[in-house]
């Protein structure tokens, strides 16, 4: 609802003014402040068509026209180059989000030489998820490091979700977590955990399902994925 909410608005703002190309972005910031203040425009730019206009909303991207009186919500493709440019703006959006993550709130399981990182979002109650944990001693072995991030499927305040609290919050975690994953007990444990944002984070990338995959330059990968795969997808 925040998203088009945030498109309403921008329309108001881009029909009620005729803004100067160079304070463009300074303008529908500070209108967007006012109405509303959890909303952050991220860039706003041309595109090659005319007089249409990328505005990048978080990970989301929507195009409007100059005046407010069009707004179009899908993926811009240039047929020549065979390329989906709006991908690529999520892409390059979801990379920025994904390199803030502090260290100390995923677990990383990662060979002494790293090559390559994945980011997982992960639930201890998937049957895919525990799948592909059991590859990781493979993509370890291939150079491949994984930081786990938790996304509880039935919620921050389910059972899983408190379970993955407890784990986030072992004095062990990568054994807390694996454990978890193969349904063993764990000591209930309660901290300053990342849970609850890691969930949120997720629902912002558009996280549906679990495991849900994403490469270090913002592309995702199609949930479950065994190692070969995974390996060929790096190297695109």
């Amino acid at each position: 609802m925040k998203f088009f909410s945030a498109v309403f608005i921008l329309s108001l703002v881009f029909s009620t003014a005729v803004i100067a190309d160079k304070s463009l972005e300074e303008e529908m910031n500070n209108a967007l402040l006012k109405m509303l203040p959890d909303v952050q425009i991220n860039g706003i730019s041309e595109t090659p068509i005319d007089g249409l206009y990328q505005v990048i909303i978080g990970p989301d991207v929507i195009y409007m026209s100059r005046d407010g009186k069009y707004v179009i919500k899908g993926d811009l493709l240039d047929i020549d180059a065979r390329r989906n440019m709006t991908e690529d703006v999520r892409s390059n959006a979801r990379a920025e989000l994904i390199s803030k993550i502090p260290e100390k709130e995923y677990i990383e399981f990662a060979p002494d030489k790293v090559t390559d990182t994945i980011y997982v979002f992960t639930d201890v109650d998937c049957g895919y998820c525990r799948k592909l944990h059991q590859d990781v001693p493979e993509l370890n072995a291939r150079g491949i490091g994984v930081r786990y991030l938790a996304y509880p499927r039935a919620g921050v305040d389910s059972m899983t979700g408190r379970e993955m609290s407890s784990v986030w919050c072992a004095a062990d975690r990568q054994e807390a977590l694996t454990a978890s994953k193969n349904r063993e007990p764990i000591e209930q444990k309660t901290c300053n955990d990342p849970v609850a944002k890691q969930y949120e984070l997720g629902k912002q990338l558009g996280v549906r399902g679990t495991p849900a995959i994403f490469l270090g330059n913002g592309r995702t990968l199609p949930g479950y994925m065994p190692p070969n795969e995974i390996v060929q997808q790096l190297r695109r």
